[in-house]
């Protein structure tokens, strides 16, 4: 019985073919080095119509390819959030409509130059103004890359790219000239779309976290992936019934449930079907290659992908300068949106229709398409050492500076650095002005410390600027910028972004221009630690490794362990974190001192309060050293720095004192000068 149902859905056969073929194409590539993604769009290549015809019906694998965008981009929206796609909303408008536009364009003049109608060229260029966003996306994610300035920026074109898709659909008729109401449908979008985007604002707000409060108090699993999938689909499905698109609608639910405190939970939960479901996405977007066409065109269709790359690449790297981004992020943006998207498929099935795309040309842009699309990972993983190179060439910095000019007016956008040049010395250089970098900044102005801050987001430092922070735009890749921030006679640099890569070629930048300012480094994984510490950084901290620390100092807390405990494992863990990296670390005198004595380090006091076997006497009288078990190195007075000490050197209560000792005989001193 189970075996004859089984025989009557062919669709499971096609699953079994897919899943095993991809096992063992997947395997061959991992072992070569090349991506998953292109391993999925091989293994459709061979599977479908036009190779082995391993697959008896295209029809169920494309639904499974509709839920796997679907479930891509819901697990976008959820790790993304309402309030940070509000901070991007100058890039998905501005920065998508210029790399949308100016495509289509391009597209139609070149177009109507080969011979097509307008009408013809307008619609080649509304199909190849569109990029993957399942891919990108995809590589980004792996990558870690969606918080970087040139991953939000991609999401941002890519955003805009989905919405524009619909009145592309309903412009199509019209460009065929079998439509009168394209304006009115035009205007019934709008409003559908507001409708959708408010009901999204008060399910986000309201409806959600309470729902999700409701089912967590069951404590069932199933219930709650129940629940997760149904906000998912449905808003997906509403999306749809109002004439948007699926995606859209997909995206628009995650950010319902990113705005919850169980979004971590509903995005581990949806994690295993999104990979799965993703994969057959790929593979159906491999089914459509006509092998032949491609053997017999071949010389044509690869020029014709080279074109393809270049304008859309150059294009959306423009894209990148006019949202005033250095040629590094503007680079990696257009290295990342030059292939043509899964969306055009569905634009071009319906320019078919309308008969504004014949069938040959609906070949060379399907092969046009997925060539462009396999080479996709190569050209971001490549995009990074071609956007150091550039950053560092003086004639690409310079046409991109010139760039940025023609459409943003930066008369305020550096502090007059050079007029200020008399305080910028032992002083702090913050760059990246996110949460780490304001707080930094805060410290430093209490306790009367000079810095000043670069950063990227030109809305951050017209904002910061108004409020009278030293804070100047630009990218401190550049040599020149890291001149301008007197680098070489500040005393400590924080780099505190989310660039991996632009971080270490800012650490071996600095590096370049002095050997003795203090580099710390904030980072967001561990593994990124050891390549930093040898470009030169002298600290490396690890978002990671410090969040794990904090959460189990808080449930410690819960079980009542006593403080001292809880500080003594603290210090046991980091140091067998961190002691693996000292061979490679680049130190000071004082910091190799603790180098070579791992169990003592250094700390600076404030002495709040008296004490005879402290204070009001000579050092060489108290005996500090063996009644504590820790040495005074320097005084601190009246802004004066004393390092002579000696036996006759005597503490006063208001000093800032610096001892060298074993962290428990630190702590031990401090209690005897603090008020507590």
């Amino acid at each position: 019985m189970i075996l004859a149902a089984s025989m009557q859905i062919p669709i499971l056969t096609d699953i079994v073919v897919i899943l095993g073929l991809s096992i063992a194409v997947i395997l061959i590539f991992r072992k070569l080095g090349v991506p998953s993604i292109i391993g999925f769009l091989i293994t459709g290549v061979i599977a479908g119509p036009y190779a082995f015809q391993l697959i008896g019906s295209t029809e169920g694998v494309q639904v499974f390819a509709e839920i796997g965008v679907i479930l891509l981009l819901f697990i976008i929206g959820i790790e993304f959030s309402i309030k940070s796609l509000a901070a991007i909303k100058k890039s998905v408008f501005i920065g998508g409509s210029f790399q949308v536009f100016v495509t289509i364009l391009v597209m139609a003049l070149l177009g109507m130059g080969i011979g097509l109608p307008w009408n013809q060229a307008i619609f080649l260029g509304f199909i190849f103004s569109l990029s993957s966003t399942a891919i990108v996306l995809k590589i980004l994610q792996d990558k870690g890359e969606m918080s970087t300035p040139h991953g939000k920026t991609i999401l941002a074109i890519l955003i805009f790219q989905d919405i524009i898709v619909v009145p592309m659909m309903l412009f199509t008729p019209l460009l065929a000239g079998q439509s009168t109401n394209i304006w009115f449908e035009i205007l019934m979008m709008f409003l559908k779309a507001g409708l959708l985007i408010v009901f999204v604002l008060i399910s986000a707000r309201y409806l959600v976290p309470r729902l999700f409060y409701q089912i967590a108090k069951t404590k069932s699993k199933e219930l709650f992936i129940i629940v997760t999938v149904l906000i998912c689909f449905s808003v997906a499905w509403l999306s749809a019934e109002l004439g948007l698109s699926l995606a859209l609608g997909a995206f628009l639910a995650g950010l319902i449930i990113s705005e919850s405190e169980y979004s971590h939970q509903a995005a581990s939960n949806i994690l295993p079907f999104h990979e799965l479901f993703t994969a057959f996405f790929f593979v159906s977007i491999g089914m459509l290659l006509d092998i032949f066409f491609v053997a017999d065109h071949l010389l044509l269709i690869a020029g014709l992908t080279a074109i393809t790359i270049l304008i859309k690449g150059g294009i959306s790297t423009f894209a990148g300068f006019v949202l005033g981004y250095p040629i590094r992020s503007a680079v990696r943006i257009g290295f990342s949106l030059f292939q043509v998207g899964e969306f055009a498929f569905i634009l071009a099935t319906v320019g078919i229709t309308y008969g504004l795309l014949s069938e040959s040309i609906n070949q060379y842009f399907l092969s046009v398409s997925l060539f462009s699309m396999g080479l996709t990972p190569f050209f971001i993983k490549l995009s990074e050492d071609v956007s150091d190179r550039l950053s560092n060439n003086k004639l690409a910095t310079k046409f991109s500076n010139q760039t940025q000019k023609v459409f943003f007016s930066f008369s305020d956008k550096n502090m007059d650095v050079d007029k200020a040049e008399h305080q910028l010395e032992n002083h702090i250089i913050i760059i990246g002005f996110g949460l780490n970098g304001q707080n930094v900044a805060k410290a430093a102005k209490h306790a009367g410390i000079p810095y000043v801050i670069c950063e990227l987001n030109t809305d951050t430092v017209k904002n910061y600027k108004k409020q009278g922070e030293p804070i100047m735009y630009g990218d401190a890749v550049q040599g020149e910028i890291l001149k301008t921030l007197h680098v070489q006679k500040a005393k400590v640099v924080m780099v505190a972004i989310s660039d991996k890569d632009a971080t270490q070629s800012i650490v071996s930048n600095v590096r370049q221009f002095s050997s003795t300012v203090h580099v710390i480094v904030r980072t967001r994984f561990i593994t990124e630690v050891e390549q930093n510490l040898r470009l030169g950084a002298d600290e490396v901290i690890p978002e990671e490794f410090e969040t794990s620390v904090e959460i189990f100092t808080r449930v410690l807390n819960q079980y009542f362990v006593p403080q001292k405990v809880i500080k003594s494992f603290i210090r046991q863990l980091r140091a067998d974190n961190y002691e693996m990296f000292r061979g490679v670390m680049k130190r000071s005198p004082l910091q190799r001192l603790t180098q070579e004595f791992p169990n003592l380090t250094t700390a600076s006091y404030l002495i709040e309060k008296d004490h005879d076997d402290i204070t009001k006497r000579p050092v060489g009288i108290t005996n500090v050293r063996q009644k504590f078990g820790v040495t005074v190195i320097g005084i601190k007075r009246d802004n004066n720095v004393n390092t002579q000490i000696g036996p006759e050197t005597t503490p006063l209560m208001g000093d800032t004192i610096f001892v060298f000792g074993k962290p428990e005989d630190l702590e031990h001193f401090y209690e005897k000068i603090s008020i507590q």
